[in-house]
């Protein structure tokens, strides 16, 4: 007997599983890598931002293997920037090996993987947090700070779009929608969730849209609270060309004040402050028929929602903000939200 071992480690069992069911299509390339002090990720990018480039890592500790990195007793906290798929099973890992784990959205595919992600951070006392990065995103925050404090008056109505090309940087993503859920799962899930945080479930879901078999690929949808003093809507999905691979936007209307932002990745030769960019920063236009910029945070969401999952560890206190429970309740809704469009179009939340 020879001792093949990896032919039985669970991350390259679940590859060859993938493989043999078909599950995402045919395998048409396999890159296996050894760990390195320098690599190279000026080929990665995603729907905005830059490319990294060549990155030094050789003043930290690098892992071969998830179980070397799970039994070091100096690691005492973990983010999952997996594929999406892949994070139930590691994060699980992780919280069984004793980590506090901040895993990347969404939650993971299917409820019942989430349920049993939240189940083993109680089971092993760690702390689970996830994502959800919008929620601390500068602009999005001073939202939900109006209309917590009330500074504009009532909130009437709320629209948010979120709108991308089909991936030229993800053949898995181009080619397979299913293969993180679709644009429901990947993208509408931050509108999902800031709604839910700030306003909590509505009554009813309405929605149209465009699917692929079960994937639905664009979505127009109305969150119904129950009564007309606000309405509440969103548009989200894979419909752009790609001059504009990204595209997201919010406009509130409060009774006395109305706030308007919109970020988007453009091509080369528009100015934004010739105003040839569709791009806003955030500017709240008031009833007296001025308008201003608010002073907000520096940085992006990002750094905020890691540091405050590490406060969170440190402090020995449950994210208010983060948490894994009120990610798991988006992923929910997101599900209903999919059934509604391959259904009557209405579907109740309970």
């Amino acid at each position: 007997l020879v001792a093949q071992v990896l032919r039985f480690w669970p991350e390259w069992l679940w590859l060859k599983r993938t493989v043999d069911s078909g599950e995402y299509g045919q395998l048409v390339a396999l890159n296996i890598r050894r760990v390195i002090s320098m690599p190279d990720w000026s080929k990665i990018g995603g729907n905005f931002g830059e490319a990294v480039g060549q990155v030094d890592l050789s003043a930290y500790k690098r892992y071969g293997v998830y179980d070397d990195l799970l039994a070091d007793a100096d690691v005492d906290m973990l983010d999952i920037c997996l594929p999406t798929p892949m994070h139930a099973d590691a994060v699980v890992k992780a919280l069984e090996a004793g980590k506090h784990v901040q895993c990347e959205k969404p939650i993971a595919l299917t409820v019942a993987d989430a349920d049993r992600m939240i189940a083993a951070a109680k089971a092993n006392g760690r702390h689970f947090t996830v994502g959800q990065v919008i929620r601390l995103w500068p602009e999005w925050s001073f939202v939900k700070q109006a209309l917590d404090d009330g500074r504009f008056g009532q909130l009437v109505a709320l629209n948010i779009r979120r709108v991308i090309s089909k991936p030229a940087w993800s053949a898995d993503l181009a080619t397979n929608l299913g293969f993180n859920g679709g644009p429901l799962i990947d993208l509408h899930i931050h509108d999902v969730d800031f709604i839910l945080y700030l306003l909590g479930k509505p009554k009813r879901l309405l929605c149209t849209g465009k699917h692929v078999g079960r994937i639905v690929t664009y979505i127009s949808v109305a969150f119904d609270y129950g009564d007309e003093a606000r309405i509440v809507s969103a548009q989200v999905g894979m419909a752009s060309t790609k001059a504009r691979p990204f595209q997201h936007s919010f406009e509130v209307y409060f009774e006395n004040a109305t706030l308007s932002h919109t970020v988007g990745t453009e091509p080369e030769g528009l100015d934004a402050a010739q105003g040839q960019s569709g791009s806003q920063v955030l500017t709240i236009y008031h009833d007296d028929g001025t308008a201003s910029q608010p002073d907000l945070p520096p940085g992006d969401g990002f750094g905020y929602e890691l540091q405050h999952a590490v406060d969170c560890v440190n402090n020995h206190t449950p994210s208010p903000i983060i948490g894994a429970q009120s990610a798991r309740e988006s992923l929910a809704m997101v599900h209903l939200e999919t059934e509604a469009v391959l259904g009557s179009g209405v579907v109740e939340v309970g």
